[in-house]
């Protein structure tokens, strides 16, 4: 099935999502090669695909897990908790209807 990992940042988070964004997209990859990613991607603080320094405002992941406990398991991992990126993180399940 798959999970929507919906996760909010902190305050000025641009900087340190530098920083752990190779590691975070390393295991975004990851899913990816083993076909379980639907999804992936920030959302921009402003109505802007570059949002230059005004940052973003957290992030949106939408995959395959075995159960909703992996899916959490699987994002209290990810680099960007570890780095102080996200404030919070909410996993759901997701049913995909359309396209």
């Amino acid at each position: 099935m798959y999970y929507a990992i919906i996760a909010e940042d902190v305050e000025g988070s641009l900087e340190k999502r530098l920083e752990a964004r190779p590691d975070h997209l390393a295991r975004l990859e990851q899913l990816k090669e083993q076909g379980r990613l639907f999804a992936a991607g920030p959302l921009p603080a402003v109505d802007s695909e570059d949002p230059g320094p005004a940052g973003f405002t957290g992030s949106l992941v939408i995959a395959e897990f075995e159960s909703l406990d992996q899916a959490r398991q699987w994002a209290d991992k990810d680099p960007y908790c570890a780095a102080g990126v996200y404030k919070s993180v909410m996993v759901k399940p997701y049913k995909k209807v359309l396209p």
